[in-house]
């Protein structure tokens, strides 16, 4: 379980809930962020060393491929990372993909405070919704 806030430009912050399952250890699991008037749920994955393509395919629904739109954690001049890149440079932190029932994306990148605890060791990060806002998460 965890929480944080909704940012949205000209608006008064509003609270955030998250929440998550997971029967591997935090690896890889369900997480769900309510906010006021929309819940957004989706599935979350732990960056390791172990990390296939086909494992991390689901980020990219509904945003470009690598989120080469949201740069946060920087990729240079060169342009996104590839799947290699990807998992070699976000090994230990944990990325998500959630969608509301009417439709719309949110998408997580978490840094991990135990990285071998995966999410169960805590950590904070940053959510952003599709179409406006930003929700500093903690957990």
């Amino acid at each position: 379980m965890g929480g944080g806030e909704l940012s949205r430009r000209g608006k008064a912050e509003e609270p955030v809930l998250f929440s998550w399952q997971s029967t591997d250890g935090g690896i890889t699991g369900t997480m769900a962020a309510t906010l006021p008037g929309a819940t957004y749920q989706g599935r979350f994955f732990q960056i390791t060393e172990q990390t296939q393509k086909l494992t991390i395919a689901p980020l990219w629904d509904g945003w470009e491929p690598g989120w080469r739109d949201w740069p946060y954690w920087g990729y240079g001049a060169l342009g996104p990372y590839d799947v290699t890149q990807f998992v070699t440079r976000y090994t230990g932190k944990v990325v998500a993909n959630l969608r509301s029932d009417a439709g719309k994306r949110m998408r997580c990148r978490l840094h991990l405070a135990a990285p071998a605890r995966g999410m169960a060791g805590g950590g904070e990060g940053e959510c952003q919704i599709q179409g406006g806002g930003v929700v500093h998460a903690r957990f």
